[in-house]
Formats: C-alpha cells, sequence, structure tokens
C-alpha cells in the first residue's frame, strides 16, 4: 500500500481512538452524558483538521454519522445545521467571490493598486495592502482572495525585480510575501465576509450571548484597528525585513503592461462593480431596510446569474463553496448540540471558579491572550476557532464579560494570530510556499507582528470600543 495512504489511515485512527479515550472519560468528569458523547465526536472531527487524514467535508459527515449511528441524536438534529442561515451567507459570497475572479475584476483591482503605487518597494507593499482592503468584504476565502489572485501578482512582480526564491530573494520577494500573507489576516480580520469560518464566532456569540453580532457590526468595531494596522504594517515589515531593491519601476510597468492587455473594463466586470457595491450599501444601511444579511447576499447572486454574468455551471461548479457548506453545516450542528444538550453551560460553570474575584474586563483580555497565542499549536484557523473558541467565549459570559468586547477580541484575534507561523492558513501556507522566506525569518517577524498587532488592538481598538459604547 502507498506509504502516504498508510499515513492517512494511521492519522485516522489516532483521530478515533482520541474520540474513544475522550468518551471512557465520561465517569469522571460529571459532563451531561449526551453532551460529552457529542463532544468526544467533536474533539476527533477537530483532530481530523488538524492531522488531515481526510478533507475536512469528510471528517464532518463522519462524525455526523458517528453521533446518529451510536443513537446520541436523530438525522433530523444531524442535519439541522445545515438550515441555519450562517451557513448560505458563506456559500453566497463564495459563489460572489467567484464571479469576481472570473470576471477578472479582482485581478483588474490589484494589477491597479501597484501601477498607482508601485514606485518603490514600500509602495508595492501598499498596493498590495490597498487591493487586499478593497477585495477583503467581498471575497470570503482569504485563500482564494490571498493566494489565488493576489500572490501570483506578487511573485511575478518579485520575478521581474530579479529577485526569485533561488536567487536574490531578500531583493524583493521576502518583502512583499511577508506583506502579503500579513495585510490577508487583518484584511480577514475586519470582515465578517472576509474569511470563511468567521461566521463559526458570530454564531457562538449569538448562541451564548443571545445578540447579533452581524457584518455591520463586525465591520464597524474593526475599521478604526484595522485601518491603523494595514497603515502599520508594511512599513512595519520594511523595517524587519528590509528589501535590497528601493526602486520598482519594472514591476509598475509590469502592472500598467498586463492592464492595456486587460483592455477596458467590460460589461461582465462591471456588472460585477455595480453588485458589489449595492452588496455594502445594503450591508451598511442594515438597520434603514432590515435586510438580513444572508439574504443581501443571495440578493447578489440573484443578479449576477440574472445578468448572466454568472453562468449557472460556474455556481454548480464552485467546488470551494459547496465543500465549505459541507463542513460548516456539519460544525453548526455539533456547536448547536452541544449548547443544547448543556456541555457548553456545564463547562462555563466549572470554569467560573477559576475566574471568580477577577475584574470581567481582565478575564476577557486574559483569555484573549491565551488564544491568540494558541495558535501555535494549530495549522488551521477553522480547527482552532472549533476547538476553542465558543468554550472561551462561554468563559467570559460567565464572568461576565461585556457581550460586545467579547465577541470583538475573539472575532478578530481569530484571524490576527494566524501571524505567527508559517502554517496557521491558506495563504499563508501559499505565502510561504513559494520559497522567499526562509523558517526562521518568518518565525521571529511574525513574533514582532504579534505583539504590534495586540499593542493596536489592544490599544487603539479598545479606545475605539469605548467610544462605540462596547464595554
Amino acid at each position: 500500500m502507498d506509504p502516504i495512504q498508510v499515513s492517512k489511515y494511521f492519522k485516522f485512527v489516532a483521530c478515533v481512538f482520541t474520540g474513544v479515550i475522550v468518551w471512557l472519560l465520561k465517569d469522571y468528569v460529571g459532563a451531561p452524558e449526551t453532551g460529552w458523547q457529542l463532544f468526544s465526536v467533536f474533539i476527533a472531527v477537530v483532530l481530523g483538521f488538524v492531522l488531515r487524514p481526510f478533507p475536512m467535508g469528510i471528517m464532518v459527515i463522519l462524525g455526523l454519522i458517528a453521533i446518529t449511528a451510536t443513537g446520541a441524536v436523530s438525522m433530523e438534529q444531524a442535519l439541522s445545521g445545515y438550515a441555519d442561515t450562517t451557513v448560505w451567507l458563506v456559500v453566497a459570497a463564495f459563489l460572489i467571490a467567484g464571479a469576481v475572479i472570473h470576471s477578472g475584476f479582482g485581478r483588474r483591482v490589484a494589477l491597479t493598486m501597484v501601477s498607482w503605487m508601485g514606485k518603490s518597494m514600500l509602495g508595492l507593499g501598499y498596493a498590495i495592502t490597498g487591493a487586499e482592503l478593497i477585495l477583503g468584504p467581498v471575497v470570503p476565502s482569504n485563500t482564494a482572495r490571498g493566494g489565488g489572485i493576489i500572490a501570483p501578482i506578487m511573485d511575478s512582480l518579485s520575478r521581474t525585480l530579479g529577485s526569485t526564491p533561488e536567487k536574490q530573494p531578500e531583493q524583493a520577494g521576502r518583502y512583499l510575501s511577508l506583506v502579503g500573507s500579513n495585510v490577508n489576516l487583518v484584511t480577514a480580520a475586519m470582515f465578517l465576509t472576509g474569511m470563511a469560518a468567521n461566521p463559526l464566532i458570530s454564531k457562538a456569540i449569538e448562541d451564548i450571548y443571545k445578540i447579533d453580532f452581524g457584518w455591520g457590526e463586525w465591520a464597524l468595531g474593526a475599521i478604526v484597528p484595522g485601518l491603523v494596522s494595514l497603515a502599520v504594517l508594511p512599513f512595519l515589515i520594511y523595517k524587519l525585513a528590509p528589501p535590497g531593491q528601493a526602486k520598482t519601476s519594472m514591476a509598475q510597468e509590469e502592472a500598467r503592461s498586463e492592464l492595456s492587455n486587460m483592455g477596458k473594463m467590460g460589461w461582465r466586470e462591471k456588472t460585477v462593480l455595480i453588485t458589489l457595491a449595492i452588496l455594502l450599501i445594503l450591508w451598511i444601511t442594515k438597520p434603514i431596510h432590515h435586510m438580513g444579511t444572508t439574504l443581501v447576499a443571495w440578493i447578489g447572486v440573484a443578479v449576477l446569474l440574472i445578468s448572466q454574468e454568472e453562468k449557472w455551471k460556474e455556481i454548480i461548479g464552485n467546488e470551494k463553496a459547496w465543500d465549505t457548506m459541507i463542513w460548516l453545516g456539519g460544525l453548526l450542528t455539533m456547536a448547536n448540540l452541544l449548547k443544547e444538550y448543556g456541555f457548553i453551560d456545564w463547562f462555563a460553570e466549572n470554569m467560573q471558579g477559576m475566574v471568580a474575584g477577577f475584574a470581567p474586563v481582565a478575564v476577557v483580555l486574559a483569555l484573549g491572550l491565551i488564544y491568540f497565542y494558541s495558535m501555535y499549536a494549530f495549522s488551521m484557523f477553522t480547527a482552532h476557532i472549533s476547538a476553542m473558541a465558543a468554550s472561551f467565549i462561554a468563559v467570559c459570559f460567565a464572568a461576565n464579560g461585556p457581550a460586545m468586547l467579547v465577541a470583538g477580541i475573539f472575532a478578530y484575534f481569530s484571524c490576527l494570530c494566524g501571524c505567527l507561523t508559517n502554517y496557521s492558513t491558506g495563504p499563508v501556507v501559499i505565502y510561504f510556499g513559494l520559497g522567499y522566506v526562509h523558517p526562521k525569518k518568518w518565525f521571529s517577524v511574525g513574533f514582532v507582528i504579534s505583539i504590534v498587532q495586540i499593542a493596536i488592538w489592544f490599544g487603539i481598538g479598545m479606545l475605539w470600543w469605548k467610544i462605540l459604547g462596547w464595554y
């Protein structure tokens, strides 16, 4: 048998064995029996996200089969997560992102920013940042946005400047790789639709605190510290990993040449642009018209379909959208059932004694820091969020932590923590995989960036959230 297949089966057995061991502890922990049974399966699934014996969708399906076949829940309960509006928001956002990519609009945005700002290496850094900021709200896969649109352009520009992974990577590629990966994390943090797993945080807040932390609230809380982060990062990385080349007129000319080859913006791109503008306006003005975030997203999908700017074959062929629906719907099922069968409440009650006597805001900040640096142990945002977010939020709730402050810190830190490693999320892996940055350099720069990010979001962010009345 293929050694790779053997390795996959060994990892799968490790996941199952871990779940069984957790289940056998039921008599020692005093947790609700059904809740603990669900938790043991959940742990096996999340470990599968880390070890990756199979794709996430397969692990989730196997988990749903396990909790149904053992009689813990009914089939209707096992499938309940797929009726959640959060799942269909993400699916709609992926379908809209497909139009952004297929139409060429995303590539045009990135090249335009480079043609405007790419006169110097620092300018190229801010051009990548600007492209990320524009695409962040409407391309929900940070991997598609960073790895699929911007990273190939960055790699091409670097090579144009004579910097390749084999020859003089420090001239341009090292700097641009670090900028691209880190600003991608900030834009992923700034918008509910900036990263596929963000709705898991929104849903956890809604379930535990009974408040709506939707698209508008998410973006409002992030806008000030997020813009500060985006303004600081290219300059900070310029100092931490200085490029050997200052002038980049060749890269700027290449971007202009590629834009010229693309020609003027066609009707398809214009339709996509108009649709995105309508969506952003409707999301921002939700308090006026009261249409839900998911409904607005599907209005955008309908417009693209009716106008024929996105074909039905492209919709049903969008593998990322339907793959995400499978694993996200299943995860929401498990999260909802853990809450329904008392596991989350049991965990919060048991943790309450540990935080008794501490100021609620201090508890939230301390848990936020632990949550941030625990990312070292995870190789994917989804696994990190699934394993830790709901439990930490429940502890904050038990400690009377302010709802919106808890929502903001765990929402934003879930993405910002990706700066720590070269394996945290898809686009980080892609940028690192280009080969311009040595692992030791990536980790050292990432740790410094983590301190700066925490200073910005705990400093300027806390001030902004105070003004908003979040605590």
